[in-house]
């Protein structure tokens, strides 16, 4: 029934949302006389309701990213410790990567930290990230630049930045090839949310020259997939 009057909102009374859920108007009644003492929801008039203060105070307290984050932790050390590299998952906020997950066995001797934050166009996350950025918020990102060179691989024209990102867009990976750091080599993958938006980008880096290699884009999908079912799925 909770789901229902936060789904319905707050447009349908609880006599309409009992006959929807084919549920007796007198449990329907109770259920929500419960929620609202509850504090869970709040009523609106006319025998409709809304989300209470209580929901809504809890709702503020859950981090998407974060929760995406512990669940994927597991399933990145399995994933590093099986290919011998160093395993990361970033979001993106105000242009930036910030590193949420970081893990394996020589994860101590890569530069980046969890909760650092890092430009974007010069990583494999961080290249997923803006690929799948709505095109106005793409767009303004590659207006600013040229972008600085950490390394000589490093993309710094925006035009050049362009074209690799519809390329990250069209084949599903990025590849960062000695960019950020020259002997740095890295593949990334997207983490979707329930509606299908990339809201995360999971990675394996390891030194040495790297391409795309089938074995651990494979690995990275799947770990990718794993991470979607435990934040989305309700008997995950």
């Amino acid at each position: 029934m909770l789901e229902a009057v936060i789904a319905d909102g707050g447009l349908s009374t609880v006599s309409a949302l009992a006959r929807a859920q084919a549920m007796p108007a007198a449990t329907a009644h109770r259920q929500i006389a419960t929620l609202v003492a509850e504090g869970f929801l709040a009523p609106m008039g006319g025998g409709r309701h809304r989300a209470g203060p209580r929901l809504r105070a809890m709702l503020a307290q859950v981090d998407d990213r974060q929760v995406m984050a512990h669940a994927a932790a597991p399933l990145l050390h399995r994933l590093a410790v099986r290919f011998g590299g160093v395993a990361q998952m970033g979001t993106l906020e105000n242009d930036m990567v910030t590193y949420r997950v970081k893990t394996g066995e020589n994860a101590g001797d890569l530069f980046t930290r969890v909760e650092m934050q890092l430009e974007a166009y010069c990583s494999g996350m961080g290249k997923v990230l803006l690929a799948h950025l709505p095109v106005r918020e793409r767009e303004a990102y590659l207006a600013g630049g040229p972008f600085v060179a950490l390394t000589p691989n490093t993309i710094t024209d925006p035009a050049d930045l362009a074209r690799e990102l519809a390329c990250v867009a069209n084949q599903g990976y990025a590849l960062d090839r000695g960019e950020i750091v020259a002997d740095l080599s890295c593949m990334a993958v997207p983490v979707h949310q329930a509606d299908g938006s990339v809201v995360a980008a999971i990675s394996l880096s390891r030194h040495g020259p790297g391409g795309a290699d089938p074995r651990i884009l494979k690995a990275l999908r799947d770990t990718a997939r794993a991470v979607e079912r435990a934040c989305h799925s309700p008997s995950a």
